[in-house]
């Protein structure tokens, strides 16, 4: 199985940049867009699995680009990335029909094991290898992937 396509959506290009290389590092092909429009253009190009989004953008919200993702690309989950004090604005976002939500700043190894899970709700035969293989995972595997295999569809 190919390495999973994630799409990083954030105003801030240092934190878009930096959190961007960490993922790549450990094997993931990550996408950045510094605005809702881009993130969109992107994601017509690029079929993501996975967009990474702030909630808090200048110009089209992090929510207005959730609602259009989920319209357009139903399968494409979405963790949304929110400021500290910002909870109200992730169970909004959880209402919209993002799969997570993150306070920054991210956790890297947080971060990885939600895309694991999102991948999972994807596409349910993602396997612990192919987990294991795009990320040096300290610790145990999520849940998700630890279930039985005769569990899966």
């Amino acid at each position: 199985m190919k390495a999973c396509n994630v799409l990083l959506v954030d105003d801030e290009e240092e934190f878009a940049s930096t959190l961007a290389e960490r993922l790549a590092l450990r094997g993931i092909h990550v996408r950045v867009a510094t605005s809702g429009e881009e993130a969109l253009a992107r994601i017509a190009e690029d079929k993501p699995q996975v967009v990474v989004l702030d909630v808090m953008m200048p110009g089209m919200s992090g929510h207005a680009v959730l609602r259009a993702i989920k319209s357009d690309y139903p399968r494409v989950q979405v963790i949304l990335v929110t400021g500290i004090g910002a909870t109200k604005d992730g169970i909004d976002g959880m209402k919209l029909g993002a799969c997570a939500f993150l306070m920054k700043p991210v956790e890297i190894d947080t971060l990885l094991k939600t895309i694991g899970d999102a991948l999972n709700k994807t596409n349910p035969r993602w396997t612990e290898w192919n987990w294991k293989r795009l990320h040096s995972w300290e610790g145990s595997p999520p849940e998700s992937l630890t279930r039985s295999r005769t569990s899966w569809p």
